[in-house]
């Protein structure tokens, strides 16, 4: 079965069972509410042995979630899984509307210029605002590419290619 991360548990919150979550997921409206199921893992990469979990309560506050999941309701049910990882089942993921992508998807797209110039490959995607950021990483040790996820600089993404094409702005690399 296939899973694909949502969020990272960073730290307890009280002791009735709260926990922080920095979220790795396009949709943390909707991860993150009560009733939904998530599975926890130890390790970024494993794919057996999750604990399946359901939200009992979920609020939002700094960018952060808190969460609490039935039958954890203490501070000593959740302290040891601090730095594990939550996933969802991919039965979970829902149809995009075109033009919109999971995180998955695009991470190890190659970044190609509308002039056919091979840019990097996106290896991450960080969500510091307004706007998501394509972390591009290069050859040859040069420093990684931040590019803005807004139509001026993202100009085609072709899932089926593997390629994303870009107009490099002026800036964007040094």
């Amino acid at each position: 079965m296939d899973y694909f991360r949502v969020g990272t548990l960073v730290n307890t919150h009280g002791i009735r069972g709260e926990v922080k979550v920095v979220v790795i997921t396009d949709f943390p409206e909707k991860r993150f509410v009560k009733g939904e199921k998530l599975i926890l893992f130890k390790n970024v990469d494993d794919t057996t042995g999750g604990i399946p979990l359901t939200i009992e309560k979920a609020r939002e506050q700094k960018g952060l979630f808190f969460l609490t999941f039935k039958g954890l309701d203490n501070i000593n049910d959740v302290e040891k899984y601090k730095g594990w990882t939550l996933k969802v089942a991919a039965e979970a993921l829902q149809d995009l509307p075109a033009g919109e992508y999971y995180y998955h998807q695009i991470i190890g797209l190659k970044v190609v210029t509308t002039e056919g110039e091979t840019i990097g490959k996106i290896k991450e995607i960080m969500s510091p605002g307004a706007n998501d950021v394509w972390v591009v990483q290069r050859d040859h040790g040069q420093a990684d590419v931040l590019l803005p996820k807004i139509p001026q600089v993202i100009k085609k993404v072709d899932l089926d290619a593997g390629t994303v094409t870009i107009e490099l702005m002026e800036g964007l690399i040094d």
